[in-house]
């Protein structure tokens, strides 16, 4: 990128844990690193120029405030280091630079504010909300602010997560607990309504379920950005060991040792990788999660046949004789992400096994349905299996 009197670009440095941005002066010389600041950088949404020939470069980083995302600014020749010009406890990406030269526009994204449109000083301070003016009946009130709790995998790896406790959990009392799997995985759940849109609206998801009395833990596991490329690029993970589904395991028990939790109704839902978790933690831990719902999983690594390989016994089908609880299983028929058929076969594996499922097929839907009405439809039912089967702990019907 022309960047006033400099070349600006990006540099995967090798052994460094964090993505960087340099310049080079246009008629030669020594590269200048911008980003002295430690902190993921995600994507080219990511950065922006001034607009005075890209004197200055603002760009979205988590550096200083690990569980967020923040707007930072560094003159384009590196004369001086960079300053966080977005101020307080919200998210803001996506900087675009007004003409003035006096303001950034961001998106912004609160514990309860979803995405909204905000000016921030390009001298620094607050996020000014300009878009949308929420209406009245918008449950504001209902929403709880996460709290972020660390837990430790038993290889020793510590994972963040956020803890959402309902509003009226009373002291002494024990409630169900749900554990949520995010997708990708190279992605990082925040103490916000998220950026991506799915996340955006599973954020509400995990909201609406403390606001019916849940205990709800989002988990962010190893393979996932945000706390640097050694933590991103764990070893042993998917279809090598499925390290990261230790973190889950972690998360559940967690929630187990809380005092206001029932050990024994502990549930877990996630879509894509998500779904990839939750049918892993029902073959593999019926014990612990008592009922959980599988969006679009993966539940068998390249359709290995051989018993013996990693990827056979690193997917849920490797433990499919120990699958007892119940799973809301849904899926687009027309899913170009993950395949159709990785639902169909497990079907097949579970109705064999006698093991108590709901199916739900969106047909010519897609990976995550484009219609909202499918979605209203999805978390309703959602909703009512949890409430069977981790509320109220209801025994499955026989299937034969």
């Amino acid at each position: 990128t022309w960047a006033g009197n400099a070349i600006a670009f990006p540099v995967n440095v090798p052994k460094d844990e964090w993505e960087r941005w340099y310049a080079v002066p246009a008629t030669g010389g020594t590269p200048v690193r911008l980003t002295t600041t430690d902190g993921l950088i995600e994507d080219a949404t990511s950065v922006a120029w001034s607009r005075d020939g890209g004197r200055t470069m603002y760009y979205t980083t988590n550096a200083g405030d690990i569980e967020r995302r923040h707007i930072w600014a560094v003159p384009s020749d590196g004369a001086s280091p960079p300053v966080r010009i977005s101020s307080g406890d919200g998210v803001e990406t996506h900087p675009q630079p007004l003409a003035s030269g006096r303001q950034v526009a961001v998106l912004y994204f609160g514990a309860r504010t979803p995405a909204s449109v905000a000016l921030v000083p390009a001298s620094g301070g607050a996020p000014r909300i300009i878009y949308p003016t929420l209406p009245r009946d918008f449950p504001t009130s209902a929403h709880v602010t996460p709290e972020i709790v660390k837990t430790r995998a038993e290889d020793g790896l510590e994972i963040s997560n956020q803890l959402f406790l309902p509003r009226d959990l009373k002291p002494g009392e024990k409630r169900p607990a749900i554990v949520f799997v995010h997708g990708g995985p190279r992605r990082q759940m925040l103490p916000a309504y998220h950026y991506m849109q799915f996340y955006h609206w599973s954020y509400a998801a995990n909201q609406w379920l403390a606001d019916q009395g849940y205990v709800v833990l989002s988990i962010n596991y190893r393979r996932g950005v945000g706390y640097g490329k050694s933590f991103r690029d764990a070893p042993n993970a998917r279809d090598r060991g499925n390290s990261e589904y230790l973190d889950v395991v972690a998360g559940a028990k967690y929630l187990q040792q809380r005092p206001d939790v029932d050990a024994a109704r502990v549930g877990i839902w996630g879509l894509s990788y998500g779904g990839l978790l939750a049918a892993q933690a029902l073959a593999r831990h019926s014990d612990i999660f008592v009922a959980g719902v599988d969006m679009a999983g993966v539940h068998h690594y390249d359709y290995a046949l051989d018993s013996t390989s990693s990827g056979f016994r690193s997917a849920a089908i490797g433990a499919i004789d120990t699958w007892k609880s119940p799973v809301f299983l849904v899926h687009g028929d027309d899913d170009r992400n993950v395949d159709f058929a990785q639902t169909v076969g497990l079907v097949q594996l579970l109705r064999a096994r006698n093991v108590y499922h709901e199916l739900m097929v969106v047909p010519d839907d897609l990976h995550e349905s484009m219609l909202h009405a499918n979605w209203i439809d999805t978390f309703d039912r959602m909703g009512v299996f949890l409430k069977r089967f981790v509320w109220n702990r209801e025994t499955p019907p026989a299937l034969r």
